[in-house]
């Protein structure tokens, strides 16, 4: 292996320790500066990681900084990432890639005009949990697959988060805070989805914040609250899916692919691992599957890890932006066709990234 990629952090608020926690374990990467618009904040983390705190343009213009893995809030994922690529880092973003697809295409149109890459969260579909379910499917555990169910909702995000206001504006939501990790594993799963019918509302529900130094404040709504949809696939399986900020409790999220030959449950893709069950007529019970791929003891980090080595082998990298934008358009399209009461067809269109084998690790595939 050769010299690690160096990673400048663009926000350091709640989601960046769960980065900071798997960088010890990813010998391709090395954290070398952190910014924030909060200098203060960004100076107590860059002592506990025993780095360097920096403005964003002086972490921008940094010699010792090869990618930037951007986690601001998702209004400005654009901004920051096209600052990043125009000074020629690699970026790495937190979902969802932007607000909408026509600014994620900008970048990534951005990117490739600079010969540079563009990775983005959820990564989890490389842990263990989706990627043992991907091999049995590849593998026809199930047979033919023809549809998919998924769902996810809670009360909302103000009961748990000390800031949770961007949760409920433009570019928040149950969809596009959640919605990446369901169908992420959708398209790794099934394949890229070519048409999509969808609606959505928005609950009339105060909202408060629930703890921290804000608690009580009136959280403002000005997004759907709950949306469901019904994607067609390339090949021509079909896949339902709910993502809700209104449901006061629920039994767990739901993850079915139903085949011809039986029914895979598919562990919550919001985690990197979990356990994948099978049912089949000949034992007409749900049976456990063994562990088949993915990288055991994944974190937030591996997707950047996994572009890392890839950028040094030369091979595509998972976490791709490619992905990512094509995620981003079908939620987008979700909403219009739930504004517009009408079937939208996507436009953008991606492969199924390599499996992960089991036992590698994002350093040594």
């Amino acid at each position: 292996m050769s010299a690690p990629l160096r990673v400048g952090v663009v926000g350091v608020g709640h989601i960046s320790a769960q980065y900071f926690a798997a960088f010890p374990r990813l010998p391709g990467l090395r954290l070398s500066a952190v910014a924030d618009l909060d200098a203060d904040r960004a100076a107590v983390v860059a002592a506990e990681q025993g780095v360097t705190a920096c403005s964003v343009p002086e972490l921008l213009a940094a010699d010792d900084v090869d990618v930037v893995l951007n986690l601001t809030i998702p209004a400005a994922h654009v901004a920051v990432g096209t600052a990043a690529l125009q000074a020629g880092k690699h970026v790495y973003a937190e979902k969802p890639l932007a607000l909408t697809a026509d600014e994620g295409a900008g970048l990534l149109a951005v990117a490739e005009a600079a010969g540079l890459r563009v990775g983005s969260a959820p990564d989890t579909v490389l842990g263990t949990g989706l990627q043992t379910a991907r091999r049995l499917l590849d593998d026809g555990a199930v047979g033919e697959p023809h549809a998919a169910a998924v769902a996810w909702s809670s009360p909302g995000h103000e009961r748990w988060h000390p800031a949770p206001f961007f949760y409920y504006q433009p570019g928040g939501g149950p969809l596009l805070d959640m919605g990446p990790y369901y169908l992420t594993a959708l398209v790794t799963l099934l394949g890229p989805v070519e048409r999509v019918m969808g609606a959505s509302r928005r609950s009339t529900r105060a909202r408060t914040v629930g703890q921290g130094p804000q608690a009580g404040a009136p959280v403002p709504v000005e997004t759907d609250t709950t949306t469901s949809a019904v994607l067609e696939h390339r090949g021509g399986v079909t896949s339902t899916l709910t993502m809700s900020f209104d449901r006061w409790a629920t039994r767990a999220p739901l993850f079915e692919v139903y085949g011809t030959e039986g029914t895979l449950a598919v562990p919550d893709p919001n985690h990197f691992d979990g356990t994948v069950e099978l049912w089949a007529p000949a034992t007409g019970a749900w049976q456990p599957a063994p562990v088949a791929g993915g990288y055991a003891g994944a974190g937030r980090g591996y997707g950047l890890a996994d572009l890392a080595h890839a950028l040094e082998t030369g091979r595509p990298h998972r976490a791709s932006g490619d992905l990512a934008l094509h995620v981003l358009e079908v939620m987008d399209a979700v909403g219009r066709s739930s504004a517009d009461h009408a079937v939208v067809e996507l436009t953008t269109s991606v492969d199924r990234p390599e499996p992960v084998p089991l036992g590698s690790t994002p350093d040594s595939w």
